[in-house]
């Protein structure tokens, strides 16, 4: 596959650069599928012994494109991105998100799907969806799963952004480095910690210490699929927050 809208680095260490910063690397079909063939092009070469995810630019990534949640789209785009998700998860090398600058909705349910979360200190996380009037299937599994449900309820509910030193103090990300050093940071991480390892070692390890994530996200996405495309998208606010979000007007909700 020819890649558009992504950069792919392959290496000991592969890295997948999500590239639209015209957008604020908003993710499209085709830059998922990209990013997908990617993930799957890395796992197979027996030289790559770890993936990097970032985002060109000053943004990790704005998150899924809101004209895919429009309910004429959805109901192909979600399955196919809780595939996606499920992938990054399984993936049997150790995957790190490497966040600067924005990382919200689709794009930080990616990054918590990663194994390793690094961040500097310009990184903001959230899921907004409820601010259209929707809300983040891939978040509400993995969220309560990593962290505790109380703080889980408040990013889902609120939609707030979290600055990389509040989620680094609940565990959901690894570490925070100074801006001009995260490059440096996630280099010396691998150095020290990867390369002097077997690299099948780490990777039987690494499926070990992944399984229950897998099944967690395997038992519980489908019902969460399900609860967004039969009952949310049967109501009318959740048609009229998109709809509203790119007409950029104030929504007009009605409570059903």
């Amino acid at each position: 596959m020819e890649y558009k809208h992504i950069i792919y680095q392959p290496g000991k260490v592969a890295r997948i650069i999500l590239n639209r910063p015209e957008c604020y690397n908003a993710q499209s079909r085709l830059m998922r599928e990209e990013t997908d063939d990617a993930f799957v092009r890395a796992a197979e070469d027996d030289e790559v012994g770890a993936i990097v995810l970032s985002g060109e630019g000053k943004h990790f990534s704005f998150g899924a494109s809101v004209e895919e949640h429009k309910p004429d789209h959805v109901g192909d785009m979600l399955p196919a991105f809780h595939r996606f998700i499920g992938n990054v998860i399984a993936c049997k090398v150790p995957t790190l998100a490497k966040v600067k600058g924005l990382c919200l909705g689709g794009s930080f349910e990616f990054a918590l799907a990663c194994s390793f979360i690094f961040a500097d200190e310009t990184a903001k996380f959230g899921v907004p969806e409820i601010q259209l009037g929707v809300l983040p299937p891939v978040a509400c599994v993995l969220l309560p799963f990593f962290t505790t449900g109380q703080f889980s309820s408040l990013a889902i509910l609120t939609g707030d952004q979290f600055t990389a030193q509040e989620l680094y103090n609940r565990g959901l990300v690894n570490l925070v480095a100074e801006d001009a050093n995260l490059d440096e940071t996630v280099a010396t991480f691998f150095e020290k910690h990867f390369q002097p390892k077997s690299a099948s070692s780490i990777q039987i390890t690494h499926k070990a210490c992944r399984a229950p994530l897998d099944d967690h996200y395997n038992k519980f996405i489908g019902n969460m699929e399900d609860l967004y495309l039969e009952d949310l998208m049967a109501t009318g606010d959740a048609k009229e927050g998109i709809i509203a979000f790119l007409e950029k007007r104030k929504p007009e909700y009605k409570g059903r």
